[in-house]
């Protein structure tokens, strides 16, 4: 048991380690009062560039967060939401050294190279959008850049886009300076 308890906890945080690197970058409109907006909806087309089990989750993620935030979702929002994603597939930059040396006297000899572990990996900048209702004005985005492995599975998919939207979301409202 003891056993099973020590290698479950260090999964789980390879795990988080590895869904909780992206990094995120915020831009908002700075006239804008965010405490004004309460209600949320999706845009009814989304044409995020994933595929229908990935918009599902970042569905099902944004609508858990957000309404632990406090906001309801309405079939009158006065917010819009939109989310899209570009991808590039590339070899993971983890590699395993392998180096080869010799020498004697004054002259030395050396020849190293790298092979790539860990497969490929999906890089993807997602972005989310917070479009006012009113006027279809952008109001808020964020862009948040990760890896998720090309073959990862269910789970794994589900485990990166909470962590991914989770650490997105924690960025709104931003906090705004006071005049």
């Amino acid at each position: 048991m003891q056993y099973l308890k020590k290698y479950g906890i260090i999964l789980l945080v390879s795990v988080v380690l590895a869904s909780c690197g992206a990094s995120v970058a915020v831009d908002y409109d700075k006239e804008v009062t965010f405490s004004e907006y309460t209600s949320y909806n999706f845009y009814p087309d989304i044409k995020s560039g994933l595929n229908q089990l990935d918009d599902k989750r970042i569905m099902r993620v944004m609508d858990s967060v957000l309404q632990q935030k406090g906001f309801i979702k309405s079939e009158a929002p006065q917010l819009l939401v939109n989310f899209y994603a570009k991808e590039t597939v590339s070899n993971s930059r983890n590699t395993l050294g392998i180096g080869v040396g010799g020498g004697g006297g004054a002259v030395g000899v050396g020849v190293s190279g790298g092979i790539p572990i860990g497969g490929r990996v999906i890089n993807q900048a997602l972005t989310i959008d917070f479009v006012a209702a009113s006027n279809d004005a952008l109001i808020w985005q964020a862009i948040a850049d990760g890896e998720l492995k090309e073959k990862a599975n269910p789970k794994q998919r589900e485990a990166y886009y909470e962590a991914v939207v989770s650490k997105v979301l924690k960025e709104y409202p931003p906090e705004q300076e006071s005049n």
